[in-house]
């Protein structure tokens, strides 16, 4: 297996920079402790910008608007996603940058019969 390596830049609300770099056998579980980790400092994820250049953006605008908290498929992200934008796009497009956000560990991907089923990997807030 290749080794992985996951780099992360942050700022705080002060203005405190923080790099974060993981390598070798990096887990969803370790990435999640960093999320948690920014979450107890304070420390907000950039907004990605509101100019949608990129298919990639459009594609995350969908899951993120559409599917917060719910399972979808690539085939109900091609459907909103042609709703909202008005233009074509290829299914095998919407499939392979799902795929690269399971990859980065931003959703969470299971083969479903014949096809994938994703939901949106979100951090919940342990009650005290």
């Amino acid at each position: 297996m290749a080794k992985k390596r996951i780099r992360i830049d942050m700022e705080d609300l002060d203005g405190a920079r923080f790099d974060i770099k993981i390598e070798g056998n990096v887990t969803r579980e370790k990435v999640l402790k960093i999320f948690e980790m920014m979450d107890l400092m304070n420390i907000k994820e950039e907004h990605e910008t509101t100019n949608m250049d990129s298919v990639g953006l459009k594609i995350w605008h969908i899951v993120d608007k559409f599917f917060p908290m719910s399972k979808f498929t690539s085939t109900t992200v091609l459907e909103k996603y042609e709703d909202e934008f008005n233009e074509p796009v290829k299914l095998s497009i919407i499939s392979t940058y799902l795929s690269r956000f399971s990859s980065k560990g931003r959703i969470d991907r299971v083969r479903t019969g014949r096809e994938w089923t994703y939901q949106t990997i979100k951090i919940s807030q342990k009650q005290r």
